[in-house]
């Protein structure tokens, strides 16, 4: 879809800026994904057997970052997040165009999405 990294960088803090955002009353410690440079909170709740993603970063392409991840996770079910492929991330070339920090960061985003199904697939 984008010829270079440049419009593909433009458009991830778009999808950022869209990102379905967590309360405020959620941005603590708890909700704070390990491993990331920047913070990243994520929050998960459970609505009609699907996990519903909302999450925020203080850095604007860790912001457009959890926004894929989010797009493509929330309003799945436990199950579905679980066994999700994320082979789509190496198609796109993003793990390649990231510092070694954000690409563990982006790892740490994954796992922790996971962890959330897992914590609902009982539900």
């Amino acid at each position: 879809m984008f010829d270079d990294w440049m419009q593909r960088y433009e458009y991830m803090i778009e999808l950022g800026k869209s990102l379905p955002m967590i309360d405020e009353a959620y941005k603590t410690k708890d909700n704070i994904i390990k491993g990331c440079q920047s913070q990243v909170w994520v929050k998960a709740d459970f609505e009609e057997g699907k996990v519903i993603f909302t999450a925020d970063s203080d850095a604007i392409i860790t912001k457009g970052i959890i926004a894929i991840l989010i797009r493509v996770f929330s309003n799945q079910t436990p199950e579905a997040i679980m066994n999700a492929d994320t082979d789509f991330l190496d198609e796109i070339g993003l793990k390649d165009h990231l510092s070694p920090t954000r690409a563990n960061g982006l790892v740490s985003m994954i796992k922790q999405l996971k962890m959330y199904a897992i914590a609902y697939s009982n539900h």
